[in-house]
């Protein structure tokens, strides 16, 4: 066996050095292992050989190219830290009703909205001695929509106009020939965090408290608040970055400052992250639209009918009793069903179907709102996959932020400021919209959501793990249920006309005890 002069494959080259991707070092090793094994075979001869060492020069100048090229995108990549990736996914329920045993668990729960309609007419029917249909809880629930309109035309207006001004002209301070881009930086920063605070935070707030805005419409103005500014520190976040390391490096290529029609579809994208680009699907499918408005309009009459059922009729005569021990249980283990229906509609109403509505109309491709929290084995996982969207917000602005503040340090203490900023903006809404001070659901986040995040942590495994899961969550549901709806009433029953601000601070349901003398009647809701 000879071997052939002049016919080998050569090392890597030295562009191939510590700071070149490990797919180039592998592809040299690997063609290079499989060519050297071919050479030395005794049973070629010399002409065979010969044509191999054609073939494989051929192929060494084609894989030189091949790398050439990948090392030069690879470099000319942008080198930013890693974040949300949007890629073009259907949400995991439209992909789980074309089954037909899961879409018959949606069948059920028509089924049982069927039977509350029924049964409340039923109801009707035997005390009045005819059917009734007024839905005076939604007409008062949703009271005072012009002001809610025009609030929220505000705010919008607002938020597509300050930040991203305040944003381009700070930029071109920045990229400009002017001096002191430090003062220009802490200037433009505090008008935009005094939007934040004034703007976007104190005015919309005070229209909803001033004027006593019902639950509903507090939620939705409270809601948008909070989604605005999280979407206008988004946009703030992702782009200031980008400004700061062009004008350092005086690169005038680097498409800087975004259009404004960038920004405002980002406003209404069903997305927290900003990206100037996201995945697009060809076309509007206006029938799924329609589809996904009225089953939010359905679930809106669902939880109408869960609470004129299970829960009024319950909580308007056990607030006429003593707050103690027994009526808190009896309430709590009364209020796991509404609150367990009250979740779910809560999830496909708005994770589900308002989200995917928007997302069909703005062409939005990346449909993964949610992930499949219900086989969740840890509370871990569920916070996680309950509500993508806003983890997605507090992993990137706050968990590794605070990360990248303190070195990549403290972790502990970063996953502990996540659970109190979520804790604090999830009572704050409750709060302004229940209108008094009840913080249930702070103490559940801030206890028993912390204790649960690291007992029922993502090593737990197996069917035991999601059934402690759904008991633990059932019962939340009924405590936060219960206490809310008791302090609800006892607001009512036992009003204070000059409320100091310990008593405003102290649960009026522990305290407010009046008998049923026909009063009650009288309050309505």
């Amino acid at each position: 066996s000879r071997k052939p002069q002049n016919c080998f494959f050569p090392t890597p080259p030295t562009f191939l050095d510590q700071s070149t991707p490990n797919f180039a070092h592998d592809i040299f090793r690997r063609t290079r292992k499989e060519c050297m094994k071919h050479f030395f075979d005794p049973s070629f001869d010399n002409e065979t050989v010969h044509l191999r060492c054609d073939l494989i020069r051929q192929f060494d100048s084609h894989v030189s190219e091949l790398v050439d090229s990948l090392i030069e995108e690879y470099c000319l990549r942008p080198q930013r830290p890693q974040g949300k990736q949007f890629v073009n996914r259907r949400s995991l329920l439209d992909e789980l009703f074309e089954v037909n045993h899961i879409r018959t668990i949606y069948h059920m729960f028509i089924a049982l909205l069927i039977l509350f309609i029924l049964s409340t007419l039923v109801v009707d029917f035997i005390d009045e001695g005819r059917l009734v249909l007024d839905f005076d809880l939604l007409v008062y629930v949703f009271g005072q929509f012009p002001l809610v309109v025009c609030t929220w035309i505000y705010m919008c207006v607002s938020a597509s106009l300050v930040p991203f001004m305040l944003f381009q002209t700070w930029a071109q301070s920045q990229c400009g020939s002017g001096g002191h881009p430090r003062l220009w930086s802490l200037l433009y920063g505090s008008a935009f965090l005094l939007y934040q605070a004034v703007g976007l935070g104190f005015l919309p707030t005070y229209v909803a408290v001033s004027n006593s805005l019902p639950p509903a419409s507090s939620f939705i103005v409270i809601l948008e608040q909070v989604r605005l500014m999280m979407k206008t520190h988004s946009f703030v976040r992702e782009n200031v970055p980008r400004v700061l390391s062009a004008a350092k490096e005086k690169n005038d290529s680097v498409p800087l400052r975004p259009h404004i029609n960038q920004y405002l579809y980002f406003l209404f994208a069903p997305t927290l992250i900003y990206r100037d680009h996201y995945p697009r699907n060809p076309l509007i499918r206006w029938g799924y639209v329609a589809t996904k408005l009225l089953q939010v309009l359905g679930c809106l009459f669902y939880a109408y009918y869960v609470f004129v059922r299970l829960c009024i009729p319950q909580f308007r005569s056990i607030s006429l009793q003593l707050f103690d021990l027994r009526s808190l249980v009896l309430g709590v283990f009364n209020s796991i069903l509404p609150g367990a229906l009250v979740l779910f509609l809560a999830f496909f109403a708005l994770l589900h179907c308002w989200l995917n509505a928007f997302a069909e109309m703005l062409r939005f491709a990346d449909r993964m709102f949610y992930k499949d929290w219900w086989n969740s084995t840890s509370f871990a996982n569920y916070y996680r996959t309950w509500n993508v969207v806003v983890h997605d917000w507090l992993y990137y602005y706050v968990y590794r932020d605070f990360l990248l503040m303190s070195g990549m340090r403290f972790r502990a203490a970063a996953m502990f400021f996540v659970f109190t900023v979520s804790a604090v903006v999830h009572e704050y809404i409750l709060a302004i919209c229940f209108g008094f001070f009840y913080p249930v659901l702070f103490c559940l986040f801030m206890c028993f959501g912390m204790m649960f995040n690291f007992i029922l942590h993502d090593r737990r495994r197996g069917p035991i793990w999601n059934v402690i899961m759904w008991t633990s969550l059932f019962l939340g549901q009924g405590v936060i249920i219960c206490l809310y709806c008791q302090e609800w009433y006892a607001q009512r029953y036992c009003p204070i006309t000059e409320p100091s601000f310990l008593e405003l601070l102290k649960p009026r349901s522990w305290s407010c005890h009046r008998q049923k003398d026909g009063m009650a009647e009288s309050q309505g809701m």
